[in-house]
């Protein structure tokens, strides 16, 4: 895992720009999630690019690009290490 101190903070999803979707790896619709970006190269946050494998961090939570699908990868609270 990356240092969260040089995490790109990406805030709050803006339902105006383009966005990838967000999972975690429990959550049921998972696999039709993964189906709907069939392996993109990159995620999209607020319009702008990130490369598979990139993690971010939205408000408390670390997010990684997983082929066109976000993530959920734990906290990520920099107050809260």
């Amino acid at each position: 895992m990356p240092n969260d101190i040089d995490l790109p903070d990406v805030g709050a999803p803006d339902p105006e720009l383009k966005n990838s979707p967000i999972a975690e790896d429990m959550d049921e619709d998972y696999e039709v999630m993964r189906q709907e970006v069939l392996g993109a190269p990159v995620c999209y946050f607020n319009g702008k690019p990130y490369d598979n494998g990139t993690f971010v961090r939205s408000g408390t939570v670390l997010l990684r690009c997983d082929y066109g699908l976000w993530v959920t990868g734990g906290p990520a609270d920099p107050a809260n290490p």
